[in-house]
């Protein structure tokens, strides 16, 4: 009776992954970007706190985007490097960068939101393009890719950034959380149910940020600049998707499991504040794929229905991997199939314990 109940549960398992892979991702392959050019001028807003080495190959690869008329604004976070004299260097250089200086972050405020809001402040321009200091435009042709996603009256584009590919299985795991995490903000929007962004490769208005009262209703928060960001605009503002290669950027992945793990734990904590509608959504995906290998395990040591277990496992790698692998190749994310499955098991398995970890230990900290 157990195993048959369980059976049935996984079957339902099964049908949620298909349901999310063929309505909500399949499309995703086939979305095509906006080709119109741009014309406006762009603020290019970065926040750097002691990240000299990552801002002496950024900036210059910023400075060079072949764009009409832009800015880069870099916002020094109280840094105690050497980053001060080497952005003066710049400034005396390029007419068109400039620099706004945090001494101090007022108390109880996130330092990273009080630094960007400084910098879209200071902005001269009303489209803004957001990254980090540790990652790299893939193009010269970025600005003008990302800008591409305004056609429709959009005020929120979403970008891709996936992670440099490295050798070992830390950065294989990596890139396909980042690849997974990808495919559903990115489907979801696409859909018109956009839930987040990632600050490493997001376009606003500074209408809109204004108009979303900027990050006032978590700048105590630790992390969501950029999801809770776009959780709040998600209301009244249009948000669109620019996917393709040239309108990304790369980012350099943590080089040890416990830097990445405490970097997960520190995003999925701020999942708790997403809507109650786009936590189901999300939610019923993720229980979905721990139920579902949680439940063929227990039916392979039970000995039950094996022949239905591998008719189901079957469908569902035969179905879903298929889909993974067509969206990472629109993205232009090399990926293995062969890697997948395994990627995909410890994926989850690592997700219930991080989940475990956010409830027992909350406390995150912010450079």
């Amino acid at each position: 009776m157990i195993s048959t109940i369980l059976l049935v549960l996984l079957a339902l398992c099964v049908l949620v992954q298909l349901y999310f892979s063929l309505i909500y991702f399949l499309p995703l392959a086939r979305h095509q970007d906006p080709t119109d050019e741009a014309v406006w001028p762009v603020s290019v807003i970065v926040a750097a706190h002691d990240e000299l080495e990552n801002l002496m190959e950024l900036l210059p690869l910023l400075l060079d985007q072949e764009y009409p008329e832009f800015e880069v604004i870099l916002v020094n976070d109280r840094s105690e490097d050497d980053t001060e004299f080497y952005l003066y260097e710049l400034e005396k250089q390029f007419g068109n960068f400039r620099v706004v200086t945090v001494k101090n972050t007022p108390q109880y405020l996130n330092p990273k939101k009080y630094a960007l809001s400084l910098g879209i402040k200071a902005a001269r321009f009303e489209h803004l393009l957001l990254t980090d200091a540790d990652c790299r435009p893939t193009s010269l042709n970025w600005i003008k890719k990302m800008q591409c996603g305004y056609k429709n009256g959009a005020e929120v584009v979403l970008g891709y950034s996936p992670y440099i590919q490295v050798k070992g299985f830390l950065n294989d795991l990596v890139r396909y959380e980042t690849l997974l995490t990808g495919i559903q903000y990115l489907s979801h929007a696409n859909m018109g149910n956009p839930y987040m962004g990632v600050g490493r490769n997001l376009s606003y208005t500074k209408g809109c940020f204004f108009k979303n009262k900027g990050f006032a209703s978590h700048i105590k928060t630790i992390g969501g600049d950029d999801d809770l960001f776009v959780r709040d605009a998600a209301n009244n503002s249009s948000i669109s998707i620019v996917i393709d290669k040239e309108g990304q950027t790369v980012s350099i992945p943590k080089k040890t499991f416990r830097e990445w793990l405490v970097q997960k734990r520190r995003h999925m904590s701020v999942g708790g504040r997403y809507k109650a509608a786009d936590r189901a959504r999300i939610g019923s995906f993720v229980v979905a794929n721990i139920l579902f290998y949680t439940i063929s395990v227990v039916l392979l040591v039970l000995s039950s229905h094996l022949a239905i277990l591998g008719g189901l496992i079957a469908v569902r790698y035969l179905a879903v991997i298929p889909v993974y692998v067509l969206v990472a190749r629109r993205l232009g994310d090399a990926v293995s199939p062969l890697m997948l499955p395994l990627l995909d098991v410890v994926y989850f398995f690592n997700y219930v314990l991080l989940g475990v970890s956010v409830i027992l230990y909350k406390k995150f900290r912010w450079k």
